[in-house]
C-alpha cells in the first residue's frame, strides 16, 4: 500500500488512499505504522475515502498513534486538502469541500497559496465537550491530584480543555495533560491545551493530545484555544489570532455573524513510500 508522509506545522501524518473501498488498518496496524522506531512514524494516520456527501470531493478519517479513532484534526484537514489538489481530485484554484468524521469543511486557498479550512462553530455545552458533572460555564474548576485546575472547555468535533498559563514553556504539560485526560470529569478523555496570551492577537500554545501525547502542533486545539480565550475576553478572534505552536504558527479567526472558525496554516509533503 502506497502512503504519503505529510505534516502541518510539525503535526505529522501518514496518508493512505482508500478510495477503492479498501478497509482502514486495524488499531494494532495503525499503532505499528505510527511507531517512530519500527514504523513510518506519525501523530495520526489519515485515510482518504470516497465522499459521503455529494458536496465533498472526498471524505477522510483520522486514527491516532495508539490506533484510536479521532473526530477532528485541523492540521490533517489542510494536509488532506493539499493531497487532493496534488492528486487532481480537487481544484487547484477554486473552493471545494472535504468531509471529516465531524462534518463538511469548505476549503479555500489563501493569498500565499496555502489552505484555509472552515472548521465550523465551536460548541461549549458540557454534553458536546463530553464533560461530566458540570453546568455550562466560561471556565471550570476541577481538583486534579490535589491541585485546582481552571480551564475552558470546547468541542471542535473533538473535546478540548484550555488552561491559561503565564508561561507556556514552564507549563507542566507532561504531568497535567495525562492527569486531566484520566480524570472522571472526562470519561472519554480530552485534548489538553496550555495557552499563554501575548496580546489580543497573539498566543502561544502547547497541546497534549489524547491518543498521541504532546504534539508540535494541533489545529483543532488552536481553534479551541482561540474560541475559549475569546469567550473569556482574552483575545479578539474576529480580527484574528496568530497561534504560535512549537512546530509553527496557525492563523485563526472567527466570523462574527456565524461564529464559524477559520484556520489557515502550512501543509507540507515530506516523502512517499510503500507499506510492506
Amino acid at each position: 500500500m502506497r502512503f504519503t508522509k505529510m505534516h502541518g506545522a510539525g503535526n505529522d501524518f501518514v496518508v493512505l488512499d482508500l478510495r477503492d473501498g479498501s478497509p482502514p488498518p486495524d488499531a494494532a496496524t495503525c499503532a505499528r505504522i505510527a511507531d517512530r522506531k519500527f514504523g513510518v512514524g506519525c501523530d495520526q494516520l489519515l485515510t482518504v475515502e470516497p465522499p459521503r456527501s455529494p458536496d465533498a470531493v472526498a471524505s477522510y478519517r483520522i486514527w491516532n498513534a495508539d490506533g484510536s479513532a479521532s473526530g477532528q484534526c485541523g492540521n490533517g484537514a489542510r494536509c488532506i486538502a493539499a493531497w487532493l489538489v496534488r492528486d487532481g481530485a480537487a481544484p487547484a484554484n477554486a473552493a471545494f469541500a472535504i468531509e471529516s468524521p465531524a462534518g463538511l469543511h469548505p476549503v479555500q486557498r489563501d493569498a500565499d497559496g496555502g489552505f484555509v479550512i472552515d472548521m465550523g462553530a465551536p460548541r461549549f455545552a458540557p454534553v458536546d465537550v463530553l464533560l461530566a458533572g458540570f453546568d455550562e460555564a466560561d471556565e471550570y474548576a476541577l481538583d486534579v491530584d490535589g491541585e485546582t485546575l481552571r480551564f475552558g472547555a470546547v468541542s471542535m468535533g473533538n473535546p478540548h480543555a484550555v488552561i491559561l498559563v503565564p508561561d507556556v514553556d514552564a507549563a507542566d504539560v507532561a504531568r497535567i495533560g495525562p492527569a486531566l485526560q484520566h480524570n472522571a470529569a472526562f470519561p472519554q478523555s480530552v485534548n489538553v491545551g496550555f495557552a499563554e496570551v501575548l496580546d489580543a492577537g497573539r498566543i502561544r500554545l502547547r497541546v497534549f493530545e489524547r491518543g498521541v501525547g504532546e504534539t508540535l502542533a494541533c489545529g483543532s486545539g488552536a481553534c479551541a484555544a482561540v474560541a475559549s480565550l475569546a469567550r473569556r475576553g482574552y483575545v479578539d478572534a474576529v480580527r484574528g489570532v496568530a497561534v504560535a505552536l512549537p512546530g509553527g504558527t496557525l492563523h485563526i479567526r472567527i466570523d462574527a455573524a456565524t461564529g464559524t472558525i477559520f484556520m489557515g496554516g502550512p501543509a507540507t509533503f515530506v516523502f512517499e513510500g510503500t507499506l510492506q
